[in-house]
């Protein structure tokens, strides 16, 4: 049963494309997943990451605290300065360019775990780095998002601290709380958790472009290219940095997944919170979702097919 959990999991890209593409087929079967239904799944997804996590996540932290420093510098260095980049050379319209800068400012998704599973990197390291990145994005995303963002549009930096503080840090703190009180949640939650989470960042892409199914089709080219140029660039500059800092391939890569795949859930749920005037905000973070796994997805074969 685990093995076809974990398989079911690692189908995300699929899983990805049949729920947005089915959205944009038939937009009323997905956009009743909206508002405080999204809030709440992203949640719930940062709950499930939480009850995961042990003591030993945190030693990992001091055995390779350089790794770890890089990833995390890396991360907000490279992802936000290249997603200024691709909205003002590519002169995004504002509601899009506030959109593909806020999924560049946030931390590492949980997918890049699964995806450096797969790819055989070291996956210790992803899970460290997601969780630092994350606890961390409750000040620097909003911080950076308003230096970036703040000359498209208004950014409300502090009401976005108090919504990364609400489904970011409160659900992890109670998801290691848990694992502490009932220790035995913590198997059926490593087993269910990957494809619970991937099954919600479904629907919350979903949702998102089947309720703005029109402009998205408007602006298809445009929207693509951006996101394409925002990741590509962020798994490539990820996996250079890593190795001009000497860190070996499987840290490389873990460094390259997680720089490159982005926290969309969060981007989505700030965007529908925060830009709630300019819906399209949120549309750059559900396709977001879907073209860093199917890039990382491909690394991640890639790079698990040389080793084989």
């Amino acid at each position: 049963m685990q093995a076809r959990l974990l398989a079911a999991a690692n189908w995300f890209p699929v899983w990805l494309i049949v729920f947005c593409g089915a959205a944009l087929a038939w937009p009323e079967a997905f956009i009743w997943f909206s508002g405080s239904w999204i809030t709440w799944a992203l949640a719930f997804i940062m709950l499930g990451m939480g009850v995961t996590l042990d003591t030993g996540a945190f030693k990992a932290v001091l055995r390779m605290p350089g790794a770890v420093g890089i990833g995390f510098v890396a991360q907000f260095t490279i992802m936000p300065a290249v997603g200024w980049l691709v909205a003002t050379l590519m002169r995004l319209p504002p509601d899009l360019a506030v959109g593909v800068i806020l999924v560049a400012c946030c931390p590492g998704g949980t997918a890049s775990n699964v995806v450096a599973f797969i790819a055989r990197a070291n996956v210790a390291l992803s899970v460290v780095m997601t969780f630092c990145s994350t606890v961390a994005a409750v000040v620097v995303t909003p911080v950076l998002t308003h230096l970036l963002a703040g000359a498209w549009m208004p950014v409300d930096g502090w009401g976005m601290v108090g919504t990364a503080l609400q489904v970011v840090v409160a659900p992890v703190v109670l998801g290691v709380a848990l694992h502490h009180r009932l220790p035995r949640l913590a198997g059926p939650a490593g087993r269910v958790g990957p494809l619970v989470s991937v099954l919600l960042i479904s629907m919350i892409c979903a949702s998102i472009i089947g309720r703005n199914r029109e402009a998205i089709m408007e602006n298809a080219v445009v929207l693509f290219a951006a996101v394409m140029l925002l990741h590509g660039a962020g798994f490539l500059l990820g996996w250079v940095a890593a190795r001009i800092c000497r860190l070996g391939p499987a840290e490389a890569e873990a460094v390259s997944i997680e720089v490159g795949m982005q926290n969309s859930g969060l981007a989505a749920v700030m965007a529908r919170s925060h830009f709630a005037a300019n819906p399209l905000t949120a549309v750059p973070a559900a396709l977001s979702s879907v073209v860093h796994s199917l890039i990382g997805s491909a690394l991640a074969v890639y790079w698990r097919c040389r080793k084989e």
